[in-house]
């Protein structure tokens, strides 16, 4: 008789597990936590130029709930969302020329958040005015993005300039695009809908390029994907990169480099394998703890347009069934597969996962710079030497 007392004992089951869990500090970004303190020591772009006209533009941030607008005099604004009389939200507001006004009460903020009319009070507020302020954040736009400084006043930094975005030729321009760049998915998306941490490092995950873009179901982009790089993986003051060096079957090599810096910035080179440098920069902004914002700018010629790639022959990734989703997965599906957060106590890193090392024990670094008073890697604060050597592309010999 076949009982439990003379069967052969079972391990590797799941019973009895403890708690899933993952890394806080690099994991949660908003106020108060180190990697929202780190983030919020450096400008982060909060919405493309070209999405702010006339109405304003609702974001999540780093945890917070803010408007971005443009003044009548062309002047970008960042606030919270919630007027500090009342607390609706300033999305219904009026921008004007000097400012936006609240649909409630009508009260009015300039960019800076100074009041700076109160319609419902005697002598427009006299004495009350000058002592209201809607919490706001410094706005700058720089190569078509609207960034804000949501960090400490006393440190704030340059807006960091990029070598390859710089001095851009006649007949070429700098093109935004995102909120969800670089995910798999399309224009359909909104933000990418997990934590930013798995969509950013895999930035320097270039194994996962030969297996899920080449060889699992289709060439997702070029055939040359397929053959298995001899990798290695460099750091710097600023951040991390990775060569991938392929023998190609022609006869040519190339070495493939891709690069990031800390806190969340990248630069990935043409996955059309085009020789030359990269002319993209992107970040990867943390909307709150389980979902993010990718935007990317690139230099390319005046006529060019960007245009959604089709997934599978014929369709684009929101045009795909559940069942072709599951069958001819991109990023998306990987990363947000991940959970919303993944689950760091359930890994078990190898040797491919170099880059993961890397950049996790950077971010650390800088925390722990934040925390005991330094400037973390990347902060300039001369106009002068704001500038990062951008150092990505695909380099072809043979």
């Amino acid at each position: 008789m076949d009982t439990h007392e003379n069967r052969p004992f079972a391990t590797g089951t799941g019973y009895g597990r403890q708690p899933s869990t993952y890394d806080r500090d690099l994991v949660e970004a908003g106020p108060g936590t180190p990697m929202g303190e780190l983030m919020r020591r450096y400008w982060q772009p909060v919405a493309m130029s070209r999405q702010v006209t006339g109405a304003p533009v609702e974001v999540k941030v780093l945890g917070e709930d803010l408007i971005v607008f443009r003044d009548g005099n062309g002047r970008p604004g960042v606030l919270h969302s919630r007027c500090c009389h009342r607390g609706t939200t300033l999305y219904y507001g009026r921008v004007e020329d000097d400012g936006i006004r609240c649909c409630y009460h009508g009260w009015k903020f300039d960019v800076e958040g100074n009041c700076i009319d109160m319609p419902c009070e005697k002598e427009n507020g006299k004495g009350i005015r000058e002592r209201v302020r809607q919490p706001w954040y410094e706005a700058k736009e720089r190569y078509g993005m609207i960034f804000a400084y949501m960090g400490p006043p006393e440190r704030r930094p340059a807006l960091t300039r990029w070598s390859n975005l710089e001095d851009v030729p006649e007949g070429f321009k700098l093109m935004t695009v995102g909120p969800a760049f670089a995910s798999g998915a399309d224009a359909s998306l909104e933000y990418i809908k997990c934590n930013w941490l798995q969509h950013w490092e895999n930035t320097l995950d270039p194994f996962h390029v030969q297996v899920l873009h080449a060889t699992f179901s289709h060439v997702q982009f070029v055939e040359e994907f397929g053959i298995m790089p001899d990798v290695t993986w460099g750091e710097d003051d600023l951040g991390a990169h990775y060569v991938a060096h392929r023998d190609l079957d022609d006869g040519r090599k190339v070495d493939r480099v891709t690069c990031i810096w800390y806190p969340n910035a990248r630069s990935v080179p043409s996955v059309e394998l085009k020789p030359g440098p990269g002319h993209n920069l992107g970040w990867v902004v943390p909307r709150d703890d389980e979902s993010a914002n990718s935007y990317a700018v690139f230099k390319v010629p005046e006529d060019f347009e960007m245009e959604g790639a089709e997934m599978i022959p014929g369709k684009k990734w929101s045009e795909m069934t559940e069942e072709e989703h599951q069958r001819y997965p991109g990023d998306y599906e990987a990363q947000v597969g991940q959970g919303e957060i993944a689950l760091h106590s359930e890994e078990h890193l190898a040797g491919s996962d170099g880059a993961i090392r890397l950049i996790r024990a950077g971010l650390r670094r800088q925390i722990k710079r934040v925390e005991s008073g330094e400037d973390p890697a990347g902060v300039f604060f001369g106009e002068d030497e704001a500038l990062v050597e951008v150092t990505s592309g695909n380099f072809f010999s043979g």
